[in-house]
């Protein structure tokens, strides 16, 4: 999937919160517009659907079937 050139991030903004005190994501995300908001919940959509064929990243497991009498 090709980054979406209309979503930037701040970098130079950094805080540091004790364990338990940082902000909650949820205010964070209030505070954003509308089109922001809507335009990442729209990538983490596509990137969602990217991963439900076969190209979706897990781990491989192994199975086997063993039959008792």
């Amino acid at each position: 999937m090709e980054p979406d050139p209309t979503f930037t991030m701040d970098r130079t903004a950094v805080a540091v919160y004790t364990l338990g005190e940082e902000p909650s994501d949820r205010d964070y995300w209030l505070t954003r517009p509308v089109q922001e908001r809507l335009a990442v919940v729209e990538r983490l959509r596509a990137q969602y659907h990217d991963w439900t064929d076969d190209t979706r990243p897990e781990l491989l497991r192994l199975l086997r079937v063993v039959r008792s009498a």
